[in-house]
């Protein structure tokens, strides 16, 4: 059984026609870098309104704004500083929190807190593509492909088959290979 599943995985169809790219709160594109990526240092992010990096909690920035700076900050490798922000948001129960807590775990080393904060993810928003997508590349580190194929039939079920999500852990369970960000 397990050799049909694996082997119904690494026949799926990969689409060559776009791009993959970072994903988070439906956008298929890589942040923009920013001050907050290019300027600041350390848990900090640029306040427009001061024109300078300041801390999270003293910034001006609403969650969906500390949200694209934790996507920014992860994008670029710096996983601490994106936690750091993330502490600043207000609904840490909130999805897409929980998604890159589990996100910045896993690229520290720390893939059973990851799996984790993958799961509260899922248990807040089932639908939760990217929890799911990353989840799923967790899976392909650890070697369980079988597992993460499991998250991406969720994934195309739930009307994600086209989605960076579903594209980039489609990838991850043919090659072996996760996505850094």
């Amino acid at each position: 059984m397990r050799v049909t599943l694996l082997a119904a995985a690494l026949t799926l169809p990969l689409s060559v026609a776009a791009p993959l790219y970072a994903a988070g709160s439906g956008n298929d594109t890589a942040p923009t870098p920013t001050q907050t990526s290019k300027d600041c240092k350390g848990v900090r992010v640029w306040d427009e309104e001061k024109q300078r990096c300041v801390k999270p909690k003293e910034s001006r920035l609403d969650d969906d704004q500390l949200y694209q700076a934790v996507r920014e900050l992860a994008y670029a490798g710096r996983y601490e500083d994106a936690q750091g922000v993330m502490d600043a948001m207000s609904d840490q129960s909130d999805d897409r929190v929980l998604t890159y807590r589990g996100f910045t775990a896993r690229k520290l080393g720390q893939i059973d807190v990851a799996m984790v904060f993958y799961q509260k993810a899922l248990d807040a928003n089932p639908d939760n593509l990217l929890a799911r997508s990353y989840m799923g590349q967790g899976l392909v580190a650890q070697g369980d492909r079988v597992a993460a194929l499991t998250q991406l039939r969720e994934i195309n079920a739930r009307g994600g088959a086209d989605t960076w999500a579903a594209k980039s852990l489609r990838t991850a369970i043919e090659t072996g290979v996760t996505y850094n960000y």
